[in-house]
């Protein structure tokens, strides 16, 4: 293809040229006035002069024409991978490539898009704006996105120098239940009731119903059923069942005809804290070790702490009047028998039967510890005594039976194969002042005490002392725990007598595992999420676990073989192919999780529609059309003109190209140019000398 024009290159500068119009029009003037016969041979005689100066030159170009690019933005998010939208999509798209291919000098730009990074939605304005950069805008003849319409970047949207057109995805018909829970808090105190906004609503062409069903379930037990009506809050009242993560779902069946169940479901983890921890502590008479346990729980800001010392016991008798006594009366049936099971848990530090605690009292706290409560005995040669603790009705719950020999030596504590595994004890020698020595004896301080004690059946051994005997056990004791900790040397850890040890660290573990708290518990399946990962975690007293299940958000299954990291615990990263509601198991162990939230944003809003993007269509001429009502056309419209119809979308032409070659010659030679306008005043000169 060639093209022509005319350029000019004066000889003289813009201004001179214009004083040479000027003098040539004053000259042609002033002749035409005189009446003289040539004045237009005058006239053209100057307009020679002037091409002359003008230099005129004839430039032809080789162009060679440009493709036009029709931009087509794919959207393959969440929402457009439910029910047929995938079919919909690829015959849209093969559709448009047809009409593209069958056109002449046109050619089709295809731009993939999937969910955006964590919980971003549909960013298809965001990619439609990267391709047209990559592209000459003088070329772009037409842009058409292939979506459901829920594109959640509008405000992203870039200059459009052509017409955008909508395909949209989905059916008149279509119609979705979502379950939505707001008021959701992040922590919530246990005994305390708290509130829960949830709504189940229905979206699109849904069918009338009054209510549906809903279940609830917390940390993957048993649902609980219940009926809540439509398009309707509901407020829910809860109490937290337990301490640390409380992992509450809430889902509603999938009903015949909806378009997913992935928003049937939500997940809301509240962290269960105790408004005040109460510990009951009696000592059985003043000891170097007491103090240890009293700035222990002193030192934690949510305990509250009743401590009692029997410093005189009922059989002193030293002649003292009682009325002189300054000490405070020991309110015994208040503790024992009024407000026991307002503890959270009771320890007996070094206690022996004195009569000051019936065994009707014993018994009572024997029944607490049945029912769900806690108890800790630290014993000292008391323990290993005809006034043992044990010898009471209490010691049907302790795990330990003493054999009346007190062990006067020095040992170092030792952790049991058991113990290495077990929460509580779990990592301890990583705490030691110094390192381990040559035989692996860890690096802490020695004791010189130990009540020898037979363990009970069912007692957990987690510490050993001389000669490999037990030396702290624990026990579950119907629906408590109970702990024995067969030494009264625990303090000088604290006084840091050879280096010390993790005394505090141990008795915190101690007290928050007799006090049930979740992340203490010797078998547990849970999940730490980081985005998009998640550390699976699995602890276990046993030697190995069973593969790990997992099940997504859209119902696909995976299976994990965790590996051990340190005893008793086994972890994996794994990294999750979308956000949403994600259930482990490994047959005995379940755990809830949701990545983002359990229905993502692309789920809030399902229906196809074109509402959305109409802002954007509309100001160029565009259309929004429903792939259901057949594939549309390609025609040729010119700029600013109406560029969609039924059945069809317009594109407008660019006829755009690129200059190949130039070349220029000029119109006539400056001789030919001085001939002409001198045979032009010669011309005139004869015609008025005949007149």
């Amino acid at each position: 293809m060639t093209a022509d024009q005319i350029i000019f290159d004066p000889l003289l500068p813009w201004p001179v040229i214009w004083v040479a119009v000027a003098l040539v029009d004053v000259a042609v003037i002033l002749a035409a006035w005189r009446r003289l016969s040539g004045w237009w041979l005058r006239g053209l005689a100057g307009v020679a002069l002037l091409a002359a100066l003008l230099n005129p030159s004839l430039q032809e170009e080789e162009r060679q024409p440009l493709t036009d690019i029709v931009v087509a933005v794919v959207d393959e998010s969440a929402s457009q991978r439910i029910a047929d939208r995938p079919q919909q999509t690829e015959e849209a798209l093969a559709g448009l490539e047809a009409e593209v291919a069958a056109r002449p000098n046109t050619e089709l730009r295809v731009v993939r898009v999937g969910d955006a990074e964590g919980d971003g939605g549909s960013l298809v304005m965001g990619a439609l704006g990267e391709a047209l950069a990559q592209e000459p805008q003088g070329r772009i003849a037409g842009m058409v996105l292939i979506t459901d319409g829920r594109v959640h970047d509008l405000p992203a949207a870039p200059p459009l120098p052509a017409p955008l057109h909508t395909l949209l995805t989905g059916h008149e018909g279509d119609w979705d239940r979502r379950l939505v829970v707001r008021n959701a808090p992040a922590f919530g105190i246990l005994g305390e009731e708290l509130h829960l906004t949830i709504r189940v609503e229905d979206q699109g062409a849904a069918p009338e119903a009054a209510t549906v069903p809903l279940t609830i379930a917390v940390d993957g037990g048993a649902p609980m059923k219940f009926d809540v009506p439509i398009n309707e809050d509901m407020e829910l009242p809860l109490v937290l069942p337990h301490g640390g993560m409380n992992v509450l779902q809430f889902e509603t069946p999938e009903a015949e005809g909806e378009l997913t169940a992935r928003n049937n479901a939500a997940v809301v983890q509240i962290n269960g804290v105790r408004d005040r921890l109460r510990v009951l502590l009696v000592s059985g008479e003043p000891h170097a070790g007491e103090r240890t346990w009293r700035n222990l729980l002193k030192s934690d800001a949510s305990v509250d702490l009743v401590h009692f010392t029997i410093l005189r016991p009922p059989e002193k008798q030293d002649g003292v009047p009682v009325e002189e006594l300054s000490l405070i009366a020991f309110p015994t049936y208040e503790l024992f028998v009024q407000k026991l099971q307002d503890f959270d848990l009771v320890i007996f530090d070094r206690y022996r039967r004195q009569g000051i605690l019936p065994n009707e009292y014993l018994q009572n706290v024997a029944d607490y510890v049945e029912r769900g409560g806690a108890v800790l005995v630290t014993a000292g040669p008391e323990y290993a005594s005809a006034e043992s603790v044990y010898r009471s009705p209490l010691g049907a719950v302790l795990p330990g039976a003493p054999s009346a020999r007190v062990l006067e030596e020095g040992f170092t504590p030792l952790l049991s194969e058991l113990g290495q595994r077990h929460p509580v004890t779990e990592g301890l020698e990583s705490l030691a002042p110094r390192p381990p020595a040559e035989d692996g004896t860890p690096g802490w301080g020695r004791w010189f005490r130990a009540i020898e004690v037979t363990p009970s059946p069912d007692a957990t051994n987690v510490m050993e002392g001389p000669d490999g005997r037990p030396l702290l056990l624990l026990n579950r004791v119907g629906e408590g725990r109970a702990a024995l900790l067969a030494t009264d040397q625990a303090w000088l850890w604290d006084r840091g007598f050879e280096g010390g040890g993790p005394q505090m660290e141990l008795l915190r573990r101690l007290a928050h595992w007799l006090m049930k708290e979740p992340e203490l518990e010797e078998e547990a399946l849970w999940v730490e999420p980081a985005g998009q990962t998640m550390r699976i975690i699995r602890r276990t007293l046993g030697e190995t676990v069973p593969p790990v299940t997992i099940t997504g958000p859209d119902g696909t299954e995976t299976t994990v073989q965790l590996q051990e990291v340190s005893p008793g615990r086994f972890e994996l990263q794994w990294e999750a192919p979308e956000i949403g509601l994600y259930r482990l198991t490994d047959g005995d162990k379940s755990a809830v999780i949701a990545l983002g939230p359990s229905a993502p944003r692309e789920f809030e809003q399902t229906i196809a529609t074109g509402d959305v993007l109409a802002p954007a269509v509309e100001p160029t001429n565009g259309g929004i059309l429903r792939i259901e009502d057949g594939l549309p056309s390609l025609r040729d419209v010119r700029e600013g003109r109406p560029a969609s119809g039924r059945g069809w979308i317009g594109i407008t032409p660019r006829e755009a190209y690129v200059t190949a070659d130039i070349s220029i010659a000029p119109i006539l030679p400056a001789w030919a140019f001085l001939l002409l306008s001198a045979l032009l005043i010669l011309g005139a000169w004869v015609r008025e000398g005949r007149r």
